[in-house]
């Protein structure tokens, strides 16, 4: 079943990856706005989700997430993180760096030992203000799922034609490896190709990208829900285990969601 968030602020709801979390919505509610269209997506297919509702301005994101803060105070709710995702990329908000700084000066009020994730296929980093706005998040996650640029365009379908992998490695390097990389391994077909970014192949120039970008920590995981394309598959709890092995003997921090 698609999952689409229609509140600007849900949860709290457990996350395999960062505990307890109090989701961000900062795109249509009734629908889908993203510059990927990946084919594992919870959110469902971009075509199938069109819609002309407005994203939420700034002063309304500001008190949803100030009146949600505030009641979970009162609850006296453990809350482990912030985190903006929701129906799409965040970053494509045309106010996300201001947002991003009400919402840390709501945290600081109101949970100041709360991390802030946002969740992000780092394709708008060429911007100024998304890059200086992720760097003031405690956890910036950025996706890559594959070091192939054939491989991406199968699984994350990037909306425009000039996408590619060392165009995105080369603006992942202005972090300085304070990030988090984050990548799904999967196997499958669609549209009559298959799919598998668990091969040695795939692995290994993966890792010489780790290598390379020295995040400060990797997070993997697998399917967990129902896709948009049929004909995926999960990979292994096995699989997932032996490749953080092999980040960790980079010395390099590894969150596996089994």
């Amino acid at each position: 079943m698609t999952i689409l968030f229609n509140e600007i602020v849900y949860g709290p709801v457990h996350s395999r990856r960062m505990g307890t979390s109090l989701g961000v919505n900062l795109l249509p509610y009734d629908g889908k706005l993203c510059s990927f269209d990946c084919i594992y997506c919870e959110c469902g297919f971009n075509k199938d989700f069109r819609t002309k509702t407005k994203l939420p301005d700034r002063e309304l994101v500001k008190a949803a997430l100030e009146d949600r803060l505030k009641s979970l105070r009162e609850e006296e709710a453990k809350l482990d993180v912030i985190t903006f995702a929701g129906n799409g990329e965040p970053t494509l908000h045309p106010e996300f760096d201001k947002i991003i700084d009400d919402s840390i000066a709501l945290r600081n009020r109101y949970y100041p030992h709360t991390g802030i994730s946002v969740l992000s296929n780092g394709m708008h980093l060429s911007k100024k203000t998304v890059f200086n706005a992720l760097q003031k998040v405690d956890h910036p996650i950025l996706k890559l799922d594959s070091a192939f640029d054939e491989t991406v365009r199968i699984i994350d379908r990037p909306n425009t034609p000039t996408y590619g992998v060392a165009r995105q490695v080369a603006r992942y390097k202005q972090f300085q490896g304070n990030f988090i990389l984050q990548t799904m391994f999967l196997k499958g077909t669609f549209e009559g190709k298959i799919i598998d970014n668990t091969t040695e192949e795939e692995i290994f120039a993966w890792l010489e990208l780790i290598r390379e970008l020295k995040p400060r920590e990797v997070m993997i995981y697998t399917i967990d829900r129902e896709t948009p394309a049929k004909g995926l598959q999960k990979a292994s709890a096995e699989v997932l285990k032996k490749i953080a092995e092999q980040v960790e003997e980079l010395g390099i921090k590894t969150n596996v969601a089994l």
